[in-house]
């Protein structure tokens, strides 16, 4: 089994910064696939951004290109969103997962192993 533990969500205003990290516990998450995904009230869980367990490749949601990076560190066994340019349609309650599938990275229902959640609120 995996757990996984999202932190560093909070208030931020229009145009400012946060890190998201995510840490896992109970196996090393080296040879999973990873992403985070996002739900804002009343709408659907989103695909955000995924990073291959290799590391070789990173994929992000058209509305987030440029603006946040994904990153992992294998040693420490957490995995990163850094979000800069925030906007308020960036509001949402930000999910990190973790697959042992390969492929598939933008579709929720093939990941494995969920977080609980951190919310990310930014005000105009």
């Amino acid at each position: 089994q995996v757990q996984l533990v999202e932190s560093g969500g909070g208030l931020v205003q229009a145009g400012g910064s946060l890190r998201l990290s995510c840490a896992a516990s109970g196996r090393t998450v080296s040879n999973y696939d990873m992403g985070w995904f996002r739900q804002a009230p009343g709408q659907d869980r989103e695909f955000v951004a995924a990073i291959s367990r290799s590391d070789v490749s990173t994929y992000y949601f058209d509305s987030v290109k440029g603006r946040f990076t994904i990153s992992r560190d294998h040693a420490q066994n957490t995995m990163y969103l850094q979000m800069n340019s925030l906007k308020p349609e960036d509001t949402a309650v930000y999910y990190c997962a973790a697959k042992g599938s390969i492929g598939s990275y933008r579709i929720s229902a093939r990941y494995d192993y969920w977080g609980q959640g951190t919310q990310v609120t930014v005000s105009s």
